[in-house]
């Protein structure tokens, strides 16, 4: 699990901080000022360096400074009026010479500290005073980079992710402005409410129809399910959700269509949300049980006299447990992640619905949450699962 969790955190961070662009331009747009992406970034931790470094990249300098540069190229100085005050602390930019302009805060005293040297050149901000200006010389137009110091090697955004994570801190929503922890809470219980009496009530269902179809294999019955099941399966998850919704609610008035008042708004979801899933379940239960039906110790039971239920429930089922804890297990995650449809569908405030205004809204704090949570509570119920092997069938040992 150690290796598998710190990979799937490597990759949740890379997708969300490489792949998927400046999370401030996300935000905001890409018509946002520098100093407005400057701020954003600041205020999140996206001005450090992505794993690690001294130094870091900030938006102090935008395109028409680069622009200037082109015009002049490299002779003499050009001045760059900077898209906000650098405040106190180091600086170093990659030019041959460099004129600060310095103004302080407090009084609004203005002032030039001419700067020589190899580059990249460091230069430092005193505290009280901002940088408002910097004039630079010798150096091409694509090199130019205003870099930050950070506050040691591994003031890094990802060390800092990591960190969070193991206080339980998953940032701040953007679209909330609200700890993520605190807007994932309330989603909670509506999935919870929704998800888990589709999984026991799918569970169960899908069980007693796998054993009968076991038992009466081959027959009337048998076939009978296994056509149903087929045309279930076939059946796509959104025509079950529209054509519950416009029979069932909107035509016959016997559930709630939409809301999450109480009780009676879940009725029709749960229904939706066993039936969509139970052509694949059965198939399945069927298959595993019948792989314990043929074999010797069903035999023995039967010689020895014992009733065909008692057989299918006390020795076959128990001895199918496996493959089937294995096949539940695979959806325990779909508890907490929420159902996204059927939330979306029946205005159910639950973590699918959470996560679907947090895409729409580019909330990338929510999103990257509900990512690492679903990724570590798979990695559980794979562990539990693994310990349970040991539990139902004694011929398992665990090393």
């Amino acid at each position: 699990m150690v290796p598998t969790t710190f990979g799937v955190l490597v990759l949740t961070f890379l997708l969300f901080h490489v792949v998927g662009g400046s999370p401030a331009e996300v935000v905001l747009g890409k018509n946002a000022t520098a100093e407005s992406l400057a701020a954003f970034d600041a205020r999140y931790g996206y001005d450090r360096p992505l794993l690690c470094g001294n130094w870091s990249a900030i938006r102090a300098l935008g395109p028409t400074p680069r622009e200037r540069l082109e015009k002049q190229g490299a002779r003499g100085l050009c001045r760059l009026p900077l898209a906000y005050g650098l405040p106190a602390g180091s600086y170093r930019v990659t030019a041959g010479r460099a004129l600060l302009g310095l103004r302080e805060v407090a009084t609004g005293l203005t002032d030039e500290a001419l700067l020589d040297g190899p580059a990249p050149l460091t230069f430092a901000v005193r505290e009280g005073w901002k940088a408002v200006t910097l004039d630079v010389g010798g150096v091409l137009p694509t090199a130019l980079r205003l870099e930050k110091k950070t506050g040691g090697f591994f003031d890094s955004q990802f060390i800092h992710y990591g960190k969070a994570l193991l206080t339980g801190d998953f940032g701040v929503s953007t679209e909330y402005n609200l700890p993520v922890t605190r807007v994932l809470k309330t989603g909670v219980g509506p999935s919870l409410a929704l998800t888990v009496p589709i999984l026991v009530g799918g569970t169960l269902v899908g069980v007693m129809l796998g054993l009968l179809c076991a038992a009466w294999r081959g027959g009337a019955a048998d076939k009978a399910v296994l056509i149903l099941s087929t045309v279930l399966m076939s059946v796509n998850y959104v025509v079950w959700v529209l054509a519950g919704q416009f029979l069932l609610a909107f035509k016959l008035r016997l559930f709630p269509i939409w809301g999450f008042e109480s009780a009676a708004y879940l009725a029709l979801p749960v229904l939706i949300g066993i039936v969509s899933g139970l052509g694949r379940d059965v198939r399945f239960f069927r298959a595993a049980i019948l792989d314990e039906v043929y074999k010797p110790y069903v035999r023995t039971a039967q010689a020895k006299g014992l009733s065909g239920c008692r057989i299918m429930v006390r020795h076959v089922l128990r001895n199918s447990l496996i493959p089937i804890v294995t096949y539940i297990s695979l959806s325990i995650p779909f508890l907490f992640t929420g159902s996204l449809m059927l939330e979306s569908f029946f205005g159910i405030p639950g973590l699918g619905n959470v996560s679907l205004n947090a895409i729409h809204s580019s909330d990338m704090a929510i999103v990257r949450a509900v990512v690492i949570l679903g990724a570590l509570l798979y990695q559980g119920v794979n562990l539990l699962t693994d310990l349970c092997y040991a539990w139902l069938d004694p011929r398992v040992r665990l090393n």
